[in-house]
């Protein structure tokens, strides 16, 4: 089974076009518990564009209720990042090497070149009490790397397996994840994957053994815009094997 964990972001962006608290962020994430999904993502930016420190700490609030529901904070381990995160304690922190101003995650970590700075941000969330995942482009030979700085788990950045699905390069691209998931595995590395995996392209990229968790945000959205929410949830609690 994977953990399907929706990332709320687009909900708060929506809100915040118009200036007022609707949608409300925390009722709108209510709906999804109560329909089954086990992992709530988000992705709190310098500049509060989509969800704002106050959502992560009222959705930590919330979560509280929901002791089986696991919580995903992401983002670049700037010092305000890393203090909303031992403010709030989440299950899980994802580092991203965002800049401020990036529109969304388009790399993982060149974790050679960052090897003493990330191993000292994930000696600190290991200190909390928080698991730790880093995003990760797929080369198997940068699993080493990662074990050597102590993550726990790795999200693989799923764009380029998005881009390649049902083309000519389509098993030539995942076969470059799974040489890296199964590295991962031989390391005792948990796997995460997310960035534009969707309805028709998340059943193939589930035959990777391992997976324990895909945060799916954008393309979920827009989905239930066409499907509507309920259908779009069960659909993906299906595939993931959580139904």
């Amino acid at each position: 089974m994977t953990v399907l964990s929706v990332n709320v972001n687009k909900i708060a962006l929506l809100r915040n076009s118009r200036g007022r608290n609707f949608p409300d962020l925390i009722e709108f994430t209510r709906k999804l518990l109560a329909m089954g999904v086990k992992g709530i993502t988000v992705h709190p930016r310098q500049d509060e564009r989509h969800v704002t420190r106050q959502d992560v700490v009222e959705l930590t609030a919330l979560l509280q209720d929901y002791p089986g529901v696991e919580f995903n904070i992401e983002g670049y381990p700037s010092p305000e990042f890393l203090a909303l995160v031992e403010r709030v304690r989440p299950a899980q922190c994802t580092l991203v090497p965002d800049a401020p101003d990036q529109l969304t995650s388009d790399h993982g970590w060149d974790v050679p070149k960052h090897e003493a700075f990330l191993k000292e941000v994930l000696d600190g969330l290991r200190d909390i009490g928080v698991r730790s995942s880093l995003f990760l482009d797929p080369n198997p030979s940068l699993v080493e790397c990662v074990k050597r700085v102590g993550a726990d788990r790795i999200e693989l950045y799923t764009e380029a397996y998005a881009s390649a699905f049902g083309g000519d390069q389509q098993e030539s691209v995942i076969a470059q994840y799974e040489a890296t998931a199964a590295r991962a595995r031989e390391l005792q590395i948990g796997l995460n994957a997310g960035h534009d995996l969707d309805l028709q392209n998340l059943p193939r990229f589930l035959q990777i053994p391992g997976i324990s968790e895909v945060s799916i945000g954008h393309a979920l959205v827009v989905e239930s815009l066409e499907q509507g929410l309920a259908s779009v949830i069960r659909q993906y609690l299906l595939i993931t094997g959580e139904l």
